[in-house]
């Protein structure tokens, strides 16, 4: 048995939930249009090249959660997974946690979106752990602040690294997927790093170092 590690994003599906949920926001009317639909396409831009700042992104990223009450927050996020999110599943994904699972493998996905957007999504694939980055709460309410660092490009490697701590386990016998070059830090960490439909530069970085390289779409 071994550990099985998934990237989420353009990964286990065919979209970035991140960019997804701000398209959500901007459609219900709940932030400014023009100006909140103009930095999330600049963030995503942003992140696709490898320039993002993590912390300017989640200061803008987390703020619509930090002013609404959790129950509000809450009906807003089912709503986005139902028209949003289900959608873009992918049975080819599905397929691939299923083999793994009949292995007997840990099964995790590891994402730098956060737990507030990704929680969901684990559940819809049957995955129990999650990796994500953390929102602040503070009585029952976000700050819009991150909880610890957040789980983006070496904060992977951080993050798993506290959590295979905790269970005494190690990447012995591990995968991880994924289809950023963002992930290139720990893509290097694992026993089988897998590029799945990869942007242009994890697939040249994966086609110089024999990596597989799949399609799950």
């Amino acid at each position: 048995m071994g550990i099985a590690l998934f990237d989420l994003d353009n990964t286990l599906i065919a979209g970035d939930s991140d960019y997804l949920w701000g398209c959500f926001l901007v459609e219900q009317g709940i932030v400014d249009a023009a100006e909140y639909e103009q930095a999330n396409q600049r963030f995503y831009d942003q992140y696709k090249v490898g320039e993002l700042d993590i912390h300017e992104f989640l200061a803008f990223q987390l703020r619509p959660l930090a002013v609404h009450p959790m129950t509000q927050l809450q009906q807003w996020r089912a709503q986005y997974i139902e028209e949003k999110i289900r959608p873009i599943l992918l049975p080819g994904a599905q397929d691939l946690i299923e083999r793994h699972r009949q292995q007997g493998d840990t099964l995790v996905i590891i994402t730098a979106t956060n737990r507030f957007i990704t929680e969901p999504i684990a559940t819809l694939y049957g995955i129990g752990h999650l990796l994500a980055t953390e929102p602040e709460l503070r009585d029952g309410r976000y700050t819009g602040d991150v909880s610890g660092t957040p789980c983006f490009q070496d904060g992977k490697v951080t993050a798993l690294a506290g959590w295979l701590d905790a269970r005494d386990e190690s990447l012995a016998d591990s995968w991880f997927y994924s289809d950023s070059h963002n992930d290139l830090p720990l893509l290097e960490q694992v026993q089988r790093p897998v590029a799945v439909d990869p942007d242009e530069i994890l697939n040249a970085h994966a086609v110089n170092h024999g990596w597989p390289v799949i399609s799950l779409r």
